[in-house]
């Protein structure tokens, strides 16, 4: 498998595409893949995923517009996993937005060896979304580009979708969203200094800060979770998302995580957290004494959750 970032790499006519942004690697995704390949067995032709380096609306609405599930090297990781021939790696431009399906097709069959092109079952590309699929077809065959549409995926957790996934994350149900990813969602991030309010009532947290505007947090409350800490080791623990309402600490929003079992000092190093199960929401309590109870109750919920682990398979 290679990742082509640049043109003029692939022999003409060697590789059968599908396209999309592929944001969670979804079990939709992977079904679409595994379709690709079988779609280019048939060609004797390799496959490949056409995928983007930046969301289309981060580039043409501002950084941030759309929040996405997972960062650019974990995206390509997992794509990298199914087995795929080859990852086409490009850049989505404003002049890149401006082409027409026709043209699109153009310029992979062209620069990027296409000889046949996959669409998901739902999937658009080129910007005219008014096209129906008998138009790329069409177009396709003018350029010698066989096109064809993929099944829709049917399986367990059907409806999936990017979009369906991102809302239920963003409403807190994050074991929706891991069977339809086939794995928990993740944030990962640089452990920062906070106030230290964990720390001073027996619950220290490790505070999370991520870099990246586009990157998708859960809703406000509090989750049970899975850390994977800087050397590769995984611990459980209990993530807090919000404003800190009983220290009134103001308005800004944190990603706050208690370990389990765990005090080593680990300020500034990278730590990836896997979202679990919600417990409940984020509320103010009456003192910190009320808190301190309440905190109690969620760690023994949290390790009851997480000793019931059933990994999306």
């Amino acid at each position: 498998m290679a990742i082509i970032t640049q043109p003029d790499l692939l022999p003409e006519g060697s590789v059968a595409v599908t396209i999309g942004m592929f944001d969670g690697v979804h079990r939709g995704h992977v079904w679409l893949i595994d379709c690709l390949k079988r779609f280019a067995a048939e060609r004797h032709l390799t496959p490949a995923v056409v995928t983007f380096r930046e969301h289309p609306r981060n580039v043409l609405c501002g950084e941030g517009s759309m929040k996405l599930i997972m960062p650019l090297d974990r995206r390509l990781d997992l794509l990298a996993a199914t087995g795929i021939g080859h990852i086409i790696l490009m850049n989505f431009t404003p002049s890149l937005s401006k082409l027409d399906s026709g043209g699109f097709m153009s310029l992979l069959n062209r620069s990027y060896g296409t000889a046949a092109v996959l669409m998901g079952y739902n999937h658009k590309f080129g910007h005219n979304r008014n096209e129906s699929f008998a138009d790329y077809v069409s177009r396709g065959k003018a350029l010698g580009v066989d096109v064809e549409r993929a099944a829709e995926y049917s399986g367990e957790y059907a409806p999936v979708s990017s979009s369906i996934i991102r809302q239920l994350i963003e409403s807190g149900d994050v074991a929706a969203a891991a069977g339809k990813l086939g794995g928990f969602f993740s944030l990962r991030g640089t452990v920062v200094h906070g106030f230290a309010r964990g720390r001073h009532i027996g619950f220290p947290t490790a505070n999370i800060a991520t870099t990246d505007a586009s990157a998708l947090v859960p809703a406000d409350g509090v989750y049970a979770v899975e850390v994977v800490l800087h050397d590769g080791s995984t611990r459980g623990g209990m993530a807090n998302i919000g404003i800190r309402p009983t220290f009134d600490d103001g308005t800004a929003k944190s990603v706050e995580i208690h370990i389990f079992d765990f005090d080593a000092d680990i300020y500034g190093k990278v730590l990836t957290v896997n979202f679990v199960a919600r417990l409940r929401d984020e509320i103010a309590m009456k003192s910190v004494d009320e808190l301190k109870s309440r905190l109690a109750m969620d760690l023994e919920a949290a390790k009851s959750v997480l000793s019931r682990i059933v990994f999306p398979e």
